[in-house]
């Protein structure tokens, strides 16, 4: 195998790990994703495929029409919790996952 082949091999091999690792950090709770970003430098954002690898780690099993899994949250005063459940069958119910900041 020619010396510049053996450094395409190789810069793949990288790239593919790279990518995998940014899969697998993207697969991780967000508070843990939001450690792990932080310390990962800009030029990464500009070669890896981060929206392909996003979209695809973050879409989760749930198509249109499934029913939403039961959860439960905490009030915002922390001082009871809201169960998906008690809303069910009632009233329709709207979750907005996000910031408004």
């Amino acid at each position: 195998m020619r010396g510049w082949q053996k450094i395409v091999l190789a810069v793949l091999v990288v790239y593919g790990v790279l990518c995998a690792a940014a899969y697998d950090v993207m697969r991780q709770t967000p508070g843990r994703f939001g450690q792990i970003m932080e310390h990962v430098p800009d030029i990464a954002f500009l070669v890896l495929p981060f929206k392909p690898l996003w979209f695809h780690a973050r879409a989760g099993t749930l198509h249109v029409g499934d029913a939403a899994p039961e959860f439960t949250l905490p009030t915002q005063d922390n001082k009871s919790t809201v169960e998906l459940a008690s809303f069910r069958g009632s009233r329709p119910v709207v979750l907005v996952f996000g910031s408004y900041t």
